[in-house]
């Protein structure tokens, strides 16, 4: 025989779960209501606003430019801030590589730029203007004599540039860093010859298309010779295969040259005037 709940025991069972889901909504919408109010609270006081501006890795333009760029002010919301509005503006500089945009903390505002690398001068007029490794020859001319990357002398083909510059862009840094100047010294048998003077007191004939390959080695290439009981400081051929030859036999083979070329027109004005 099946037994017969009353309702009147259950009412009490009712009533607890009632009293419960009641209690369920009230701590739920209080909750909500919290949360909200203190939402609202945040965006009306300072702590929602930009108190700081963290900017980092430019080189080749202040802080400030990209600050104005960035049209983010003290005191504005650090919610109201487009990261990548901001990011795609600077980005689209022909200097700059990458652009990163975060919210750091509360109030402060980090900007990271990374900025294409400069690896060389272009000497024009008496002026010093900056190229960088995408080919980009920077419009900011620097009268003030360039330490940090070598000077291009003779480069007016733009072509011939970018190609050079994409060339010391591959370059170890401890290598670049010895190159003191950059000649072009092309032929019409060779386009893409080039000659380098370095810090340490050496000169270096090449050719664009194979010089950050073979000029990696430039440092062992020093030590071999170098290590030699006498050794003398002259030029590096590394054009086609790799060579050494002493300034002393370089020029003395050059001035014999003159001297027999000298001789040679002497002996024809002589032998016209008979």
């Amino acid at each position: 025989m099946e037994k017969v709940i009353d309702l009147e025991d259950r009412i009490p069972t009712f009533r607890q779960k009632r009293r419960k889901r009641t209690n369920f909504k009230f701590i739920l919408l209080t909750t909500i209501f919290l949360f909200l109010l203190l939402l609202l609270l945040y965006f009306q006081s300072p702590y929602s606003e930009v108190k700081t501006i963290d900017i980092s890795g430019h080189t080749l333009v202040d802080r400030t430019y990209y600050e104005e760029l960035s049209e983010i002010k003290l005191g504005d919301s650090m919610w109201g801030i487009d990261g990548k509005e901001i990011e795609a503006k600077m980005e689209a500089l022909d200097w700059v590589k990458k652009v990163s945009v975060q919210r750091k903390w509360l109030t402060t505002v980090v900007i990271e730029i990374e900025e294409w690398k400069k690896v060389a001068y272009l000497a024009k007029d008496n002026t010093f203007y900056p190229m960088l490794e995408n080919g980009v020859l920077y419009e900011e001319a620097n009268e003030l004599l360039p330490i940090d990357a070598p000077i291009f002398l003779a480069f007016n083909d733009e072509d011939l540039r970018k190609r050079l510059l994409k060339e010391l862009a591959k370059l170890k840094p401890e290598v670049l860093a010895l190159i003191s100047q950059i000649n072009a010294t092309s032929s019409a048998s060779d386009p893409y010859a080039i000659t380098l003077f370095m810090n340490d007191g050496y000169e270096v004939r090449a050719d664009i298309t194979s010089l950050a390959s073979k000029l990696n080695y430039y440092p062992s290439i020093i030590a071999q010779i170098e290590n030699e009981e006498q050794f003398e400081k002259g030029i590096i051929d590394i054009e086609v295969g790799s060579y050494y030859r002493p300034y002393t036999e370089e020029y003395t083979a050059i001035n014999f040259e003159e001297d027999v070329g000298e001789q040679d027109v002497m002996e024809d004005e002589e032998q016209s005037s008979q």
